[in-house]
């Protein structure tokens, strides 16, 4: 099988839980570290799927790399190459698809709940969860692009996620690990003591202490979404 691509588009952004997952079954996978001046491919033929990570830069930023990943979603999604995308990432999807990315009312940062959508398609990703408490660091929002159903929402975010078949775009990040939480709450505390006014931004101390009974049920979420997307890579 061709492996899975993963974008990072920042250093301490990479897949996380994920590629812990694909390690475990035995899936191959490849890192393009865009932070790092890898090269965008022309196509997404060369993969089995196309994963996208976050990153702390807008989609509506000038930045070379840019244009040629939407290009490159657009190009995976005609070719039925399955795509994924964690907040930034999901944000890429959106805009390669025809939607729009806006500042949201307030930044999301640290643990909230989001409540899964009670249609076929949700349960069809989610399972029976109803709702679970997922890691939020974010400032911006994408709206649904044609043909997307929504799937996730939060009390001060609208689209937390959204599906078109087998491709899945995340505003939410379920990828996390400890290492990640710890290390995101360090580089971040100004961005953090900044925001200190949202309603849903919290400090590090509560975050990482959340995270010792919080993250091991994200983790199975993440397992569950994972799950049911891996069933459609392309051999």
């Amino acid at each position: 099988m061709k492996p899975v691509a993963v974008f990072r588009h920042s250093p301490g952004e990479g897949p996380g839980y994920f590629s812990e997952l694909l390690d475990a079954r035995g899936i191959d996978w490849i890192l393009i570290a865009v932070d790092a001046g890898d090269a965008i491919p022309l196509s997404s033929s060369y993969f089995s799927g196309l994963v996208f990570m976050g990153g702390p830069m807008s989609v509506n930023d000038d930045l070379p790399w840019i244009a040629p990943v939407l290009a490159l979603i657009r190009d995976a999604v005609e070719r039925d190459i399955p795509v994924l995308g964690h907040c930034l990432g999901g944000q890429l999807m959106s805009k390669a698809l025809g939607g729009a990315v806006s500042r949201n009312t307030v930044k999301e940062i640290g643990w909230g709940e989001v409540v899964v959508d009670s249609h076929e398609q949700a349960r069809g990703w989610f399972g029976e969860l109803r709702s679970f408490d997922a890691f939020h660091w974010h400032g911006e929002t994408f709206s649904l692009p044609a043909g997307a159903t929504h799937l996730l929402s939060s009390s001060h975010c609208a689209n937390q996620a959204w599906s078109i078949g087998k491709h899945l775009a995340l505003q939410c990040h379920v990828e996390m690990t400890m290492t990640m939480i710890t290390h995101w709450c360090e580089i971040g505390a100004n961005e953090i003591a900044e925001a200190a006014a949202s309603p849903v931004v919290q400090f590090p101390t509560q975050i990482i202490a959340e995270a010792v009974h919080k993250l091991p049920s994200l983790n199975q979420v993440a397992e569950q979404l994972y799950s049911r997307w891996l069933t459609a890579l392309k051999y």
